[in-house]
């Protein structure tokens, strides 16, 4: 399925009916009096949070969404029945913005939450409630009122507890596919993740988490350069960032300092959340030497480092261990299960 996480639709709620001048008119029921019913309310427009959605393709295929309208009322007290109400599913992690002011007015990021995009109109009275002393037989009766049409963008954050970031090739879909069961693409060239994939990770003393395995930054990736920037808005929402460092690269301590300057362009309080340094590819490093030297020179900047290798399996429990302990602990709970579950690396 192509993943989308921006789309822009238009919301309709249903008109309210119109109320209804009529006067009773039954043999034996002389001058019976006014009996116009009133107009049923119109259909509210609403946006609900569903977990089985990850992408707002479907908003692509389709933009507009209406409510129904209210039913006139009629005579004989007849009211009108209210037009039905419109829910709009979509992905959990859904922001809901306004097109024209560009004010954030949802957040939906729990299952079932619901927002009221647009509200119905009312209903207009029927003459049944103008009759009075002086005026017994009225002939006022009132429209029902118009429905609500707004523009919105939808914008979609990955909820995911911990997030992947670091340069193309750095390692990133081959570890999360190592951890848990997700199956992005694997290549040995740069940007082979074109979108962001997301796996479950259980450990043997912690409750597991979701990890968010997002597309390669590049430097400027926080000005709008390259695929990274497209999808920098997925780290939000991570409580734990794993920055993966090639043992490979060159200048392996410079990879990550571009990580940070473009993490810290996008969103400066992304360098506030608690991050781990992870030297990827272990296995390829030449020696415990090589990997010493590199792992003091990250720990220098004053990040936890783990070192891994997907291949050979060479610290992944460990880092799914530290991981699962940091989450717990930022959690306020205690990383202990009653009920351990089994992992397999």
């Amino acid at each position: 399925m192509k993943f989308v996480d921006e789309a822009t639709i238009t919301v309709r709620s249903g008109d309210g009916g119109n109320g209804c001048t009529s006067f009773r008119r039954e043999k034996f029921v002389p001058r019976g009096g006014p009996d116009g019913g009133d107009g049923g309310d119109g259909g509210d427009v609403i946006l609900m949070a569903d977990d089985s959605l990850g992408t707002l393709l479907d908003f692509k295929y389709k933009s507009i969404y209406k409510a129904g309208r209210g039913k006139h009322g009629q005579g004989s007290d007849k009211y009108g029945a209210a037009g039905e109400d419109l829910i709009v599913k979509v992905p959990v992690g859904t922001e809901v913005y306004d097109e024209e002011t560009g004010e954030l007015i949802a957040d939906l990021v729990e299952r079932d939450q619901q927002f009221l995009a647009a509200k119905g109109g009312r209903g207009g009275l029927g003459n049944i409630h103008f009759k009075g002393p002086s005026n017994q037989a009225p002939r006022k009766s009132f429209p029902g009122e118009r429905g609500e049409e707004r523009r919105l963008r939808l914008e979609l954050k990955l909820i995911a507890d911990v997030g992947l970031v670091g340069l193309p090739n750095a390692g990133k879909s081959t570890l999360i596919s190592r951890i848990s069961a997700a199956r992005p693409k694997i290549a040995d060239y740069p940007f082979t993740t074109l979108t962001p994939n997301l796996g479950v990770v259980r450990g043997e003393t912690h409750a597991g988490f979701v990890v968010a395995d997002l597309p390669g930054l590049i430097e400027g990736a926080g000005m709008g350069h390259g695929l990274g920037h497209q999808f920098l808005r997925h780290v939000e929402r991570s409580r734990l960032i794993l920055h993966l460092v090639d043992c490979q690269s060159e200048r392996p301590e410079s990879d990550l300092d571009t990580i940070e300057a473009e993490l810290g362009s996008f969103d400066s309080k992304l360098l506030e959340r608690p991050r781990i340094a992870v030297i990827t590819k272990s296995d390829l490093a030449g020696g415990p030497e090589n990997l010493g030297k590199l792992k003091k020179a990250l720990e220098s900047k004053g990040l936890e480092v783990l070192i891994v290798s997907a291949v050979t399996g060479q610290g992944i429990k460990e880092l799914v261990q530290k991981t699962g302990e940091r989450l717990a602990a930022m959690s306020g709970v205690s990383a202990e299960k009653e009920e351990r579950e089994e992992w397999n690396p």
